[in-house]
C-alpha cells in the first residue's frame, strides 16, 4: 500500500504541470515500466480527505504543494510569448518523491552550452560506455537524426550497452561555467524505441571529485524525470546552479525493453576565471549595431516598419496574401526605386519559414533588411551597387502561423517538426503543383519542345480545382512569382549545413533519391557553390557533420533529388513555371538556435547572402525589340543552344539569362516576328554581358496589324505576299 501511494505522489504532480515524466496517469495512460528504481526515497504522504485538518506535517505538505501548484499555473498564464532564454514556463524543479520546490527569485536563465549548434566538439563528450560509434556520446546532441539504417555510423543518440549497471554520459564545458538545466529527448531511430525516465546530475572540477546535485528540501541526490517518448524536449532546471567544469548525467531509469539512450543540451553561463588557468571561450558576436533576437509576428512588424522608416527611399513593404489564421505575408522590398520593375534591373527574392519552426531563415533576412538599410545610409559601395541594379524581395516569413506555434514553445523545446505545417497541417513545401512529371512524359513522348514547352509550365487542372488541398499560404507565393518576372531566388531552411539545387523530385517514379539534374545543371552548381564556398560554417575544415551525411566531402553543395526526393517542391516549381533560378540552403544544424547564437549566425551568413544576391549578374542580359517600333516585345522565347530550357522577356521586352562562362549561341523568338539567332559570350569578368534583339514582323502579322487598324497595304507588303503565294502554288 506504501509503495502504491508513493509512486503515486511521485509522479502524478509531474504529469499535472506537463512536465513528460513517465507517470502518464493524468492523462489516462499507464506509465511505462522502467529497468531500474530510483534510488532515493521519500516518506509518502497521506490522502488529505482521510485525516483531519492540522494532525500531522504531511497534512501541511500536501497543502503547501497546492497552494504552490496554484502560483504555478498563474504565472503560466501571465506568460504570452518566451523570454530570451530557453525556457517559457516558470523555472520549477521536480524531486523524486513528486515535492516541488518554487523559487523565490531566479535571474534569467542561462542558454545552450551549444550540444546541439555543434559549439560543443566531440572531444568534449564522454560515456561510460557506448553500443557501438553510432551511439557513441558524440551522438548524444539535443535533435540529432539517425540515419536510416539502424546501426550505422550516424545513429540517433547516445546509448550505453545492456549490460552497464551504472551508465553516465559527460560535457566537459573545458571553464568554469554555471550549469543551470538539463534538455533530454530519447533516441531518435526509425527502428528502436529507446529513452531514459529518470536521472540524477553531477559535477566536477577535475572529473575525479564529483559532487551531486541536491533537492532542497531533502537534502537526497535529486532524481530528475526525463522523457516519456522519444522525441519532445523536456526540460529540468537545477535546484541550484552549480558553477563547475564538467557535468554528468546518470540515468537511474528507463523504458523497459529498451536501452538506456539519450540525447541532450545542457543551459550552462560563463562564469569568470579570477586565476586564469583556462583559456577564455570564444566570444560569438558582430560588429554590426542590429536587433538580435527572435521575433514573433508583431515584432516582425514592428522591426520591418522601422527598416521602412528609416530609409524610406529604398524600401517599401507589401503583403502577397494571408496565411490560414489570416495573419499578412509581408516582403520587404528594396530597391532604389521601390515599387516598380525598372528596365533591365532584375528581380531577386529570398524566401525564409516555409517550415515554421526553422527559424533562422526569419531572422537573418530581418537582419540583412536592417543591413542593407544602414550600410545604404553609410554609402557602401557594394550595398549601393545591389539597391540601384537590383531589385531585391525579402519574404521572412512564409509559414507565420507555423512560426508562432514553435515561438511559443521556445527555442530548445519547440522540437524537431512542431510548427513545421502550416496551421492546416501542410508541409508547404510539397505543396506546389507537380509540373515534373506531366514534363518528363513530354519529353518521352518526344513532344518536347515543338508540342509541349520546356518551360512556364501551365498548372495542372486538378490543382486549380476549388476543392484541391492548396495551403493559402502557397497560392499566394504563386500568384506572387506570376507577377514579378523573378530571376534569381534562395528558398532559406534550418537543420543541416548543405546547400541543394533542383531537381528535387526523382525521375523514376517512387525512387527514394536519384541523381536528378535539371537542363541548367552548371548554373544550380556554381549558385550552390557561391553560397556554401562564402558560408564560414560551411567552409570550417573542423566542423562535424549535422546528423547522418557529411556534405562538406561534395562541397556542401547537393542535387536535391539525389539526397531524398520532394515532391511539389518551391525550387522545382520554380524553375518549371517560371523564369526563376532557385536553390534550397540549409542554414545550420539547429533549426531554432538561441538568442545568443544569432549574432555568430548572421557572420557565418552576410558574406554569402550579399555574394548569392550579386549572382544574379552572370550570364546574359538584354532587351528584345520590336525593329520598326523599337518598343520591347513581351514574352519573347529565349532559347540557347545545347540546353532544353528557355526563358521569357518581362513585360517591357528585358530578360536575364542566367549561364557559365562560355560561347553560346542564343534565339530570340516571338509569336508574329522573325526568329533571330545571335553569339553571346559569356567572360568571367562582371556581367550581365549584353545580349539585345531586334525581331521583325513576319508579312502575315505586319498584314493582321494593317487589316484590323484599316490601313492600307504597302506596295512592299503586297508584293511579298504575292511572292509567297506563288511558291505556295
Amino acid at each position: 500500500m506504501w509503495g502504491l501511494l508513493l509512486a503515486l505522489a511521485t509522479f502524478a504532480p509531474a504529469v499535472d504541470l506537463g512536465l513528460g515524466t513517465p507517470g502518464a496517469s493524468g492523462l489516462g495512460l499507464a506509465p511505462p515500466a522502467t529497468t531500474k528504481a530510483p534510488v532515493s526515497t521519500l516518506a509518502p504522504s497521506s490522502n488529505p480527505a482521510q485525516q483531519p485538518s492540522g494532525k500531522n506535517n504531511e497534512q501541511h505538505v500536501r497543502i503547501r504543494f497546492v497552494k504552490k501548484k496554484k502560483v504555478i499555473i498563474k504565472k503560466r498564464k501571465k506568460l504570452t510569448r518566451p523570454r530570451p532564454l530557453v525556457t517559457t514556463g516558470p523555472p520549477v524543479i521536480t524531486t523524486p518523491a513528486g515535492a516541488l520546490d518554487l523559487p523565490e527569485e531566479k535571474e534569467p536563465g542561462c542558454p545552450p552550452l551549444g550540444l546541439e549548434s555543434l559549439r560543443v566538439s566531440d572531444s568534449q563528450l564522454e560515456a561510460s560506455s557506448s553500443q557501438s560509434f553510432g551511439l557513441g556520446p558524440h551522438r548524444g546532441r539535443l535533435n540529432i537524426q539517425s540515419g536510416l539504417e539502424d546501426g550505422d555510423l550516424y545513429d540517433g543518440a547516445w546509448c550505453a550497452e545492456p549490460q552497464d549497471a551504472e551508465p553516465w554520459f559527460q560535457v566537459d564545458a573545458r571553464h568554469p561555467t554555471r550549469f543551470s538545466g538539463i534538455i533530454t529527448q530519447g533516441r531518435n531511430s526509425v527502428w528502436r524505441y529507446d529513452w531514459v525516465t529518470s536521472y540524477k546530475v553531477q559535477f566536477s572540477n577535475d572529473s575525479r571529485t564529483w559532487w551531486g546535485s541536491r533537492n532542497r528540501s531533502s537534502g537526497m541526490d535529486a532524481v530528475f524525470p526525463a522523457n516519456s517518448d522519444p522525441e519532445t524536449p523536456v526540460l529540468n532546471l537545477l535546484p541550484e546552479p552549480q558553477v563547475a567544469r564538467f557535468i554528468r548525467l546518470l540515468p537511474q531509469t528507463w523504458l523497459q525493453g529498451g536501452d538506456s539512450c539519450l540525447r541532450a543540451e545542457i543551459l550552462a553561463c560563463p562564469v569568470s576565471d579570477p586565476n586564469d588557468l583556462f583559456p577564455k571561450a570564444p566570444a560569438l558576436g558582430s560588429s554590426d549595431p542590429l536587433d538580435f533576437r527572435h521575433h514573433n509576428y508583431k515584432a516582425m512588424r514592428k522591426l520591418m516598419k522601422q527598416v521602412n522608416e528609416q530609409c524610406p527611399n529604398v524600401t517599401r513593404i507589401y503583403s502577397i496574401g494571408k496565411s490560414h489564421q489570416g495573419l499578412k505575408l509581408y516582403v520587404m522590398e528594396m530597391s532604389d526605386h521601390p515599387g516598380q520593375h525598372e528596365l533591365g534591373e532584375p528581380e531577386v527574392r529570398y524566401v525564409a519559414g516555409m517550415h515554421g519552426n526553422e527559424a533562422l531563415g526569419r531572422e537573418l533576412l530581418l537582419l540583412l533588411m536592417q543591413y542593407l538599410c544602414r550600410e545604404f545610409l553609410r554609402g557602401d559601395p557594394r550595398v549601393t551597387r545591389l539597391l540601384t541594379e537590383t531589385r531585391i524581395h525579402l519574404l521572412p516569413s512564409m509559414n507565420p502561423d507555423g512560426y508562432e506555434t514553435a515561438f511559443r514553445r521556445g527555442s530548445e523545446l519547440v522540437g524537431w517538426a512542431e510548427g513545421r505545417w502550416n496551421q492546416q497541417g501542410i508541409d508547404l513545401n510539397h505543396n506546389f503543383a507537380d509540373l515534373n512529371t506531366p514534363l518528363w512524359e513530354a519529353e518521352d513522348d518526344g513532344l518536347v519542345p515543338d508540342t509541349v514547352p520546356n518551360h512556364h509550365l501551365p498548372l495542372p487542372t486538378y490543382y486549380t480545382l476549388p476543392n484541391a488541398t492548396v495551403a493559402p499560404e502557397t497560392r499566394a507565393v504563386i500568384e506572387w512569382m506570376e507577377r514579378i518576372p523573378f530571376v534569381l531566388s534562395a528558398n532559406l531552411h534550418g537543420g543541416e549545413l548543405v546547400v541543394s539545387y533542383p531537381f528535387d523530385m526523382t525521375r523514376t517514379p517512387w525512387a527514394a533519391r536519384e541523381l536528378t539534374p535539371t537542363p541548367d545543371d552548371a548554373v544550380f552548381r556554381w549558385l550552390s557553390t557561391v553560397y556554401a564556398g562564402t558560408n564560414r560554417a560551411m567552409q570550417d575544415p573542423d566542423r562535424r557533420p549535422c546528423h547522418s551525411q557529411d556534405f562538406s566531402l561534395h562541397g556542401n553543395i547537393i542535387n536535391g533529388a539525389d539526397w531524398h526526393t520532394v515532391p511539389g517542391s518551391m525550387n522545382d516549381f520554380s524553375y518549371l513555371h517560371t523564369n526563376c533560378f532557385e536553390v534550397t540552403v540549409e542554414l545550420s544544424c539547429d533549426k531554432f538556435p538561441h538568442e545568443n547564437e544569432l549574432p555568430q549566425e548572421w557572420e557565418n551568413n552576410k558574406d554569402a547572402l550579399l555574394t548569392y544576391l550579386e549572382q544574379v549578374r552572370v550570364g546574359i542580359a538584354g532587351v528584345v525589340r520590336d525593329k520598326d517600333t523599337e518598343l520591347g516585345i513581351a514574352d519573347a522565347v529565349i532559347s540557347v543552344d545545347g540546353i532544353n530550357h528557355d526563358v521569357t522577356t518581362a513585360w517591357g521586352g528585358d530578360y536575364w539569362r542566367l549561364l557559365t562562362p562560355g560561347d553560346y549561341m542564343v534565339t530570340a523568338s516571338a509569336e508574329g516576328y522573325h526568329s533571330v539567332t545571335r553569339s553571346c559570350r559569356v567572360t568571367f569578368e562582371e556581367g550581365p554581358v549584353p545580349c539585345n534583339f531586334h525581331l521583325t514582323k513576319t508579312p502575315k502579322q505586319r498584314l493582321r496589324e494593317l487589316l484590323a487598324s484599316g490601313a492600307k497595304v504597302p506596295p512592299d507588303l503586297r508584293r511579298r505576299l504575292e511572292r509567297l503565294r506563288g511558291q505556295k502554288n
